[in-house]
């Protein structure tokens, strides 16, 4: 654990006041414009030096067409140990909650988000401001204010020529996209009602710290940092449902809570809820993050004529009377990182900013706030209700180093 300095305490307002102040605009180098050499290299800079970070950085390497550059992260050891697997230089490692405005600072042609979901908005809106290129992890954020800044950013970034990419997996493969895209052409004939489901084990462990510093390293376990995980890890398959829905869910109802974890704060381990889509189709949703049992990132919408049948890492297809066999998408969580990671690349390089990932992402994060907020309060919550409530969570984190 590293021991807090007295003299550089800060609370969460004077860190965001610190955010605004410290980013500065920057004009992207001439050699990754439009019409840039084939073989030039994007300066990057990681924001998130955790196990994700190190996990993508590895495959942003294997891609060739980036250098790392610098790094961030609050914690010291993660930094360190980051910079020193990836050949970044000590002066280059940067440290405490504003960490991210310290390399947004510094030169950087673009940055990778990998940092605790709660700060997504923060950091990428900076990035933004700082006229850098944005490369952003799932989800986006933990609240309907987050994935306001968020989808502010991303026409930010369009307006000011910059790409702003969203790393899905699932709508960056081959087979979901046709598939998804027959039901949008009517294959299935008229939408009817669904199943969407995210089933896996306990990933994080059944309890957390309780001082700052342990919540925010161990911040998977936490409500607030993460959102949850109906937002930071069963957004795969409500995303995959909004998009075979092509739209936002109008009310979600359900319940949610901890069975096998206990503690405030704590994340839950498993959600129960109906969505209602436009035209009154039902979505049911399930997740736990317990015991055995299959695994499961799935969803089926079912229409008049036929059932899209997916999963993540599994087969993808269409039963019905016109079906599409699809296939397996075996090796998804790789696969779509490194398609995603090319795509950023060669948007950068030839000056492709449109930014389509954003509105699509911001909508399927918002979907698992609304069925989060139907849990937490055991009420029916219509879309309208959540984005008029705009609630705002607050992980408390007063008293951390700048």
């Amino acid at each position: 654990m590293v021991k807090e300095n007295p003299t550089k305490k800060m609370g969460r307002r004077e860190m965001l006041k610190g955010v605004a102040a410290a980013a500065t605009f920057t004009i992207m180098k001439p050699s990754l414009v439009r019409g840039a050499e084939a073989n030039s290299k994007i300066e990057l800079g990681m924001i998130g030096c955790g196990g994700r970070g190190n996990w993508i950085m590895n495959l942003f390497k294997k891609h060739g067409g980036y250098q790392v550059v610098a790094c961030a992260d609050y914690f010291p050891d993660r930094v360190d140990g980051f910079g020193k697997r990836f050949g970044v230089p000590a002066s280059r490692r940067y440290t405490g909650l504003s960490n991210h405005a310290k390399l947004l600072a510094s030169k950087v042609d673009a940055v990778a988000i990998e940092s605790p979901p709660y700060f997504h908005p923060i950091h990428a809106d900076a990035a933004v401001k700082a006229g850098k290129h944005v490369y952003v992890a799932k989800p986006i954020a933990v609240d309907v204010p987050g994935c306001t800044t968020i989808g502010e950013a991303g026409k930010q970034a369009s307006a000011k020529k910059l790409v702003f990419l969203i790393d899905f997996q699932t709508r960056a493969n081959a087979i979901y996209q046709e598939a998804v895209k027959r039901v949008h052409n009517g294959d299935i004939g008229r939408l009817v009602n669904g199943v969407a489901v995210y089933y896996c084990g306990f990933m994080f462990g059944k309890s957390r710290p309780k001082d700052a510093e342990g919540r925010l390293r161990r911040w998977c376990l936490d409500q607030v940092l993460s959102g949850d995980i109906i937002t930071e890890q069963n957004i795969h398959a409500l995303d995959v449902a909004c998009w075979i829905m092509d739209g936002a869910p109008v009310s979600a109802v359900g319940t949610g809570g901890r069975k096998l974890r206990t503690g405030d704060g704590l994340i839950y381990d498993h959600f129960n809820l109906v969505y209602v889509f436009p035209k009154d189709v039902p979505i049911s949703f399930t997740s736990r993050q317990f015991g055995r049992g299959q695994d499961d990132i799935g969803c089926w919408v079912h229409g008049g004529r036929g059932t899209i049948d997916t999963h993540y890492s599994a087969n993808v297809k269409i039963f019905g009377d016109v079906p599409y066999a699809g296939g397996n998408t075996s090796g998804l969580f790789q696969s779509g990182a490194v398609g995603n990671i090319a795509t950023f690349h060669k948007s950068v390089t030839e000056g492709v900013t449109h930014n389509p990932t954003v509105a699509p992402s911001v909508r399927s994060n918002l979907s698992t706030i609304l069925g989060r907020m139907a849990a937490y309060t055991g009420q029916k919550v219509t879309w309208a209700e959540m984005m008029k409530a705009n609630e705002k969570l607050d992980p408390k984190l007063e008293g951390l180093k700048a």
